[in-house]
């Protein structure tokens, strides 16, 4: 039962605005915190086919930030970072983009972001 609760609380945070974007990337970077990002869109059905594997993927790396940006309800974003297709898969560093995979890939997806993150921790400590 316990595990069951733990599961149901997102990891994920879903990005509103510009402003609360420049919010999430300045207190990443602060912390000294990788971020994932999914870039996707409601109508965009391999896009929203990710969405359980982002939040599984989240609830893996507990040492990093994901977010999530609807493209349609924060343009300005997907423009400053330059998506063009979803999903879009950004992973950032220091507020700078290091890694951008276009598409629904899972495995390359996971691949990546351990890298990342295995990186990072490296780097850390």
């Amino acid at each position: 039962m316990e595990n069951q609760t733990q599961e149901n609380k997102s990891r994920v945070i879903m990005v509103e605005s510009e402003q609360s974007w420049d919010f999430y990337i300045n207190e990443a970077t602060t912390q000294g915190c990788p971020v994932v990002v999914h870039f996707t869109a409601s109508w965009c059905i391999p896009s929203v086919a990710m969405n359980p594997f982002f939040e599984e993927l989240a609830s893996n790396y507990p040492d990093a930030l994901f977010l999530t940006v609807d493209v349609d309800d924060v343009k300005a974003v997907a423009a400053k970072m330059e998506v063009k297709a979803m999903p879009t898969f950004l992973l950032m560093k220091e507020g700078a983009q290091v890694d951008k995979l276009v598409g629904a890939n899972p495995e390359e997806i996971r691949k990546r972001v351990d890298a990342f993150v295995q990186a990072i921790r490296v780097y850390v400590a």
